[in-house]
């Protein structure tokens, strides 16, 4: 018996020791089944938030037209014109003489004062040399006749006191003061011809300084128009072989336009208005301008009048005597066109932007698009019109701008995209 029971023993099934591998397993089957149900809920989440998204249109901002209003579009008035230079000048030497050498080619910067030409000295040297011996002659003189003065002066002072108690006649005493003023007079001569010499040098000096030729200001050098070996004189009108002129200097910081405005239409142009000006070389380049002054009188035989109309930026493509076309703006296009040289003027969709504040304010907010998330930005608004809204300030060219239900959008809210 006691072995059967035994036996029985043996055969029975413990049910609380299981095997270590079937107690992994069930744990493992109850972690994927957590994980699967979180990824579930995961996706869920997501495509309930991305269903409850706002959805918005995209505009994207555009640089302003040429043929917008802001640049001349729609101006007030258009007139035709010349670039000119206010400072400019033709350089001559002050004397005449022959061109030696010449230092300056055309399209050459020159700084005031630096040398622009050198005349043949010869002369102006020899002369000079001339003066200067006359000046050394004439001190000598001098010398000479002060020696002789202050030798006389003591005898004419004791014959005056012989004179005076008896010792010597007044013949006598006559005859030393006579030899006394002829002495004094010597000396005037000298010291008058010595001051005669002294100026002659001067003037001989200054013709050989000018025998070198220097700028007036800084410019820069149009035209050359002589040549070494060639005569050059101020008095010359440029007949037979005499020049005229050495070189054309302008100065490069004081071009300008000048335009005729016909005297119906000057009402329209006022002095530091806005404008922009377009050149017939460069057509298609804008560059924004202002007008300096209205010349108060009018050409009575083109009835117009004379406007000048100044550069805001310079630039080395502009050349005097290029022909101009001026468009005057009003102020706020004038406000606008700064805006677009600036590069911050673009055109939205009216709807794009909200106008914010009271009525007649410039200032505006749009939502820029970054992926699928909004950056609330303040703007500055300019006119609206036809092509759009402009923006003065506050946004680029390129960005992209959410277009929907202003109430739904926020700063970092995100949004669904629609009709890309």
């Amino acid at each position: 018996m006691t072995d059967k029971s035994d036996l029985l023993r043996e055969l029975r099934i413990d049910r609380g020791q299981r095997p270590a591998d079937t107690q992994t397993g069930h744990r493992s089957w109850w972690i994927a089944g957590l994980l699967g149900l979180l990824i579930v809920l995961g996706l869920g989440a997501f495509f309930w938030t991305r269903s409850a998204a706002p959805e918005v249109k995209v505009a994207v901002a555009r640089a302003l037209p040429s043929s917008s209003g802001v640049q001349g579009g729609a101006s007030m008035l258009d007139a035709s014109g010349y670039v000119v230079a206010r400072r400019q000048a033709t350089v001559s030497a002050k004397i005449t003489g022959k061109l030696e050498q010449l230092f300056i080619e055309e399209g050459q910067h020159v700084k005031e004062g630096d040398v622009v030409a050198k005349l043949d000295d010869t002369n102006a040297s020899a002369s000079l040399l001339e003066a200067k011996a006359g000046v050394q002659q004439a001190e000598g003189t001098l010398a000479q006749a002060k020696a002789a003065a202050e030798d006389i002066a003591p005898t004419y002072a004791r014959d005056k006191k012989l004179a005076a108690t008896g010792v010597i006649s007044t013949a006598a005493l006559e005859a030393s003061k006579s030899a006394y003023d002829a002495r004094q007079t010597d000396l005037l001569v000298a010291e008058g011809n010595l001051a005669v010499r002294r100026a002659a040098l001067e003037v001989a000096q200054r013709d050989y300084n000018d025998t070198v030729v220097r700028a007036p200001f800084t410019g820069v050098v149009t035209t050359k128009n002589a040549q070494p070996g060639e005569i050059v004189s101020p008095l010359s009108q440029g007949g037979g072989f005499t020049r005229s002129g050495i070189c054309t200097l302008v100065d490069m910081d004081s071009l300008e336009v000048e335009v005729d405005v016909s005297e119906n239409f000057i009402s329209r142009v006022r002095t530091q208005g806005p404008a922009v000006l377009k050149l017939n070389a460069y057509p298609d380049w804008q560059i924004p301008a202002y007008v300096i002054a209205v010349i108060p009188t009018a050409d009575r035989s083109k009835a117009t009048v004379k406007v000048r109309v100044g550069f805001k930026s310079r630039d080395p493509r502009i050349l005097p005597e290029m022909g101009a076309r001026v468009s005057f703006l009003s102020d706020a296009q004038g406000a606008q066109g700064a805006a677009h040289s600036a590069g911050g003027g673009v055109l939205l969709p009216p709807e794009a932007v909200q106008v914010g504040g009271a009525a007649g304010s410039n200032t505006g907010t749009v939502f820029v698009l970054h992926d699928d998330t909004l950056e609330r930005r303040a703007v500055k608004l300019g006119a609206r019109n036809d092509d759009g809204q402009t923006i003065l300030a506050g946004l680029n060219a390129g960005e992209r701008v959410a277009v929907g239900d202003f109430a739904k959008l926020a700063d970092g809210t995100h949004v669904k995209v629609v009709d890309r």
